[in-house]
């Protein structure tokens, strides 16, 4: 089984993380913002990556450093997870509609974070969330993960879908890309040998 556990304490936040890529979807997640759950799951349900989140932040100041380090957290949990990532499928892409809204993410599992972001939200709350923590989220979660990440919404209006959208569209192309592909045999996918 390829898991992963990550205890992340810090002046501002304490998390612990249990991440399954062989998972079911199951999942039991708690930051003490209820939209940023809501996303989550989503995350864990879609990509059959069991997870487990316990956040304890310091939201009497914002909402930053609570996202910023669960994404962080997570995304370290699913690049230990991974392993050498031998006879992973690596790349993957989904187009993930929600209602008026169509939203592009395609990644990379290549050892080099990046993040391009080209989402836009017409309110500045979903919920309690502040919406321009959603990026910030992304962007922390590929840094730790090792992945090249582009997030597009095609179109869309409302911006719950918006949000919505882009986690189920991770969440599909992560499913695909930490896949085990019969045919690579067990090798690492890049001519380098290494990812």
């Amino acid at each position: 089984m390829r898991t992963a556990t990550i205890s992340r304490k810090t002046s501002e936040t304490s998390i612990d993380v249990a991440v399954n890529l062989d998972g079911t979807g199951s999942y039991a997640v708690s930051t003490g913002i209820g939209f940023f759950d809501h996303m989550l799951e989503q995350l864990s349900r879609h990509s059959l990556i069991d997870l487990d989140v316990k956040t304890i932040g310091d939201l009497h100041i914002d909402q930053h450093h609570t996202v910023e380090d669960t994404g962080l957290a997570i995304g370290e949990a699913i690049n230990k997870a991974l392993g050498e990532k031998r006879g992973i499928r690596r790349y993957a892409e989904a187009l993930s509609p929600m209602d008026e809204t169509l939203t592009r993410v395609a990644l990379d599992i290549s050892g080099r974070p990046f993040l391009v972001w080209k989402t836009e939200f017409s309110q500045k709350r979903l919920g309690e969330m502040d919406t321009e923590m959603f990026e910030h989220f992304f962007h922390s979660f590929a840094q730790t993960a090792g992945i090249t990440l582009h997030i597009e919404t095609l179109y869309g209006s409302n911006n719950h879908h918006i949000a919505e959208a882009a986690f189920k569209g991770l969440a599909r192309a992560l499913r695909e890309a930490v896949e085990i592909d019969p045919r690579k045999a067990g090798a690492i996918p890049s001519t380098k040998g290494t990812l």
